[in-house]
């Protein structure tokens, strides 16, 4: 059987739920990550939606993130969960796409985008507005900056270079002050 792959470029990152059996740094063409999904389950509610990050189409751009193999045997578990997982409101749209490994060939990879005619997608916030939203929304998987800060941390420890998600970030612990709360 072929390897499986998973592209992260959010939350996958750093909690990818399902059994790992290799982890390489990996870039996507074609897309750019963004908070451009309005979040009504996980890190937000349908009466205070908070924000998440979707890869959204731009011909010109590419998002750096990880290519992730499912330990062998797993593969059919780790759809199963994904589906769950990142189809919750049908917002992302699962494709397959072609990523390049850092330091190797290019791999097929499980790829969540987001599908820009769905209520829930938001592309195009300023990024002010966007921490606004993202210092006071909670939902099921707790709050919204907390997946915001474990982002921006994993990528950074990854030496991936976001300069948008790093502005967001630090305006968002200002907004919500030293200790991070609100």
């Amino acid at each position: 059987m072929t390897q499986m792959w998973v592209f992260g470029y959010g939350s996958l990152i750093w909690d990818p739920g399902f059994p790992v059996a290799e982890t390489r740094l990996a870039r996507l063409s074609g897309f750019h990550r963004s908070f451009c999904m309005r979040s009504v389950h996980h890190r937000g509610t349908p009466d205070d939606p908070g924000l998440v990050l979707a890869l959204d189409a731009a011909p010109e751009a590419s998002c750096a993130g990880v290519a992730l193999a499912v330990r062998p045997g797993a593969e059919d578990d780790t759809l199963g969960y994904l589906r769950a997982r990142e189809l919750v409101s049908s917002a992302y749209v699962e494709t397959r796409q072609r990523v390049r490994l850092w330091d190797g060939p290019e791999v097929t990879a499980v790829t969540y985008v987001i599908d820009p005619d769905h209520v829930q997608y938001c592309g195009g916030l300023a990024l002010e507005d966007q921490a606004a939203i993202i210092a006071r929304a909670t939902g099921g998987r707790g709050p919204n900056r907390e997946y915001l800060w474990n982002t921006a941390a994993h990528l950074a420890e990854l030496g991936i270079e976001d300069a948008e998600l790093s502005w967001l970030a630090a305006r968002v612990r200002r907004i919500c002050g030293q200790d991070g709360t609100v």
